[in-house]
């Protein structure tokens, strides 16, 4: 399996609406952290989150992160 680009070593902090997001799982994405359908032709697929009620939410940009599409602080340990 290919390593994802790491887009960023920090978190992409949002307020984010109620609504349905894609997250860019390969890191090629010039909308970090959602993808804008750059990981065509790459064995990458973006990951469908919800969002419910409004809310801050720590988005991973080092696409390292244990828990997609949210932010765990691996990006400290690369």
């Amino acid at each position: 399996m290919s390593e994802p680009v790491i887009a960023a070593r920090k978190p992409a902090v949002l307020t984010l609406a109620p609504n349905t997001y894609y997250w860019c799982r390969c890191g090629r994405s010039k909308n970090q952290p959602f993808c804008d359908g750059s990981h065509k032709g790459t064995e990458f697929k973006p990951v469908r989150f919800v969002i419910e009620v409004e809310r801050r939410a720590a988005l991973c940009q080092c696409k390292q992160t244990g828990n997609p599409p949210f932010c765990d602080g691996t990006h400290t340990r690369l």
